[in-house]
């Protein structure tokens, strides 16, 4: 298993993007799952969840569609991905950030 795999599943950085991705709020995407219900989702399915991205197994589900309307008329589409994604999405930049721009951290 790769060693940056496991410094993204480390309990404490997936605790630190769920955390961060909680205060963010927002809405939920196509499984129905919102922030205020993903910690029970995750008790229940996150050993599953974890097992199928160490086997490269685990595929993100489709974003939900949105049409924002734009103040000059028209809609601006929007795409919400699902909660567990983006918990998923945050821990990768977690680690990933200060490796590819240290100097990035810092503003």
């Amino acid at each position: 298993m790769s060693q940056l795999l496991e410094q993204i599943l480390a309990r404490d950085n997936m605790k630190t993007a769920y955390k961060k991705v909680k205060s963010n709020g927002g809405a939920g995407g196509n499984d129905g799952i919102n922030t205020k219900d993903v910690r029970g989702y995750l008790v229940k399915n996150w050993s599953r969840i974890r097992e199928q991205i160490r086997q490269r197994k685990y595929k993100p589900q489709p974003v939900r569609r949105v049409e924002i309307p734009k103040p000059n008329g028209g809609v601006r589409n929007l795409g919400i991905p699902n909660v567990i994604d983006r918990i998923i999405e945050q821990a990768i930049a977690q680690v990933l950030t200060p490796i590819q721009n240290p100097s990035f951290i810092n503003i």
